[in-house]
């Protein structure tokens, strides 16, 4: 029997698990690597999940209205999901990005009608950056509803609520290790905090970018792993509020052109196009997939978006 849907909100979550077969046993890998695929989400990334969270709980408490306007800070799939979600409730959308996110993204987050006001990117050098923009944003838009994807709970909750949930029906409890990066710090924190509540010695490993991989005064724009941020070394205020400083058990660094490589060769050995991002959580996968200590055991990693994203810059490094 066919399934009609009433809506964008219902196409979002339980999103597939595929264990990448090929992959492994082109490397020899001592460990099955798992990849949860948040491409198949309606808008095409991860982010879809925490933008209706934001919304729904927005509209519960009548805090929004159809005709209201949305506004955040974003790297773009946030933004590309509440715009989306935005788009089929009524609302209208406008966003302040850093002026080296992705081009296709960009044109994406206009596609779906919202307003794009771009920020240098070494602004966000400054240590006050996210209080600074935070601020830039409430009193250039004082009657629109401030989604806040950073710092509000119910980013990490929808998390907790969904994709924990899904990765622990799917593996039937036998994951062993979680492995994402942190944007926003949604991810890692709710479906994190569920999983390890149903068992207590999962190991959760984040990716984050090497040094060489960072902005910097010198160079603001160097080659950036988009939508993972580092979290070792940097101050608290520079941190998502929405991160949980205390949940990783280990927290591995790699820089853009391994994240690439990885991205291309699960697209020649799997068939699955996926971001840069998602190229960054498959290679620490795969660092962990080789240890000895980690033989027979299940790895998790999330896929957060698509890589037709990233196409220009994934086509130019592949041979």
């Amino acid at each position: 029997m066919t399934r009609i849907y009433n809506g964008f909100a219902d196409l979002i979550g339980n999103t597939p698990l595929l264990e990448l077969h090929n992959y492994r046993r082109n490397r020899n890998l001592e460990a099955r690597i798992l990849a949860k695929i948040e491409y198949f989400n309606p808008a095409g990334s991860v982010k879809d999940r925490i933008a209706w969270g934001v919304i729904k709980e927005a509209e519960e408490a009548g805090k929004i209205r159809p005709g209201d306007l949305l506004v955040d800070v974003t790297s773009g799939n946030t933004g590309i999901g509440l715009a989306a979600v935005a788009a089929s409730r009524g609302y209208r959308t406008k966003f302040y990005l850093s002026d080296n996110i992705s081009q296709d993204k960009v044109k994406l987050l206009r596609l779906f009608g919202a307003e794009i006001v771009t920020v240098k990117n070494e602004f966000f050098l400054d240590p006050e950056a996210l209080d600074k923009i935070t601020a830039r944003v409430r009193e250039e838009n004082p009657t629109a509803f401030f989604t806040d994807q950073l710092a509000n709970p119910a980013n990490p909750h929808t998390h907790f609520e969904t994709t924990g949930p899904e990765i622990w029906r799917d593996t039937e409890g036998a994951i062993d290790i979680f492995v994402t990066g942190v944007g926003t710090g949604g991810t890692v924190s709710g479906a994190g905090r569920f999983l390890r509540s149903r068992k207590a010695d999962l190991k959760i490993v984040i990716a984050e970018p090497a040094v060489e991989s960072l902005p910097t005064e010198e160079n603001p724009y160097p080659d950036e792993i988009d939508g993972v941020h580092k979290v070792t070394e940097v101050p608290a205020e520079q941190l998502p509020r929405n991160f949980d400083t205390t949940i990783a058990d280990e927290v591995i660094s790699l820089n853009t052109a391994d994240a690439r490589a990885a991205a291309i060769a699960l697209a020649r050995e799997e068939g699955i196009f996926a971001g840069t991002s998602s190229g960054a959580i498959l290679w620490v996968a795969t660092q962990l997939a080789a240890r000895a200590e980690n033989a027979g055991k299940l790895i998790v990693a999330i896929l957060p978006d698509t890589g037709e994203r990233y196409l220009s810059a994934l086509t130019e490094q592949a041979p």
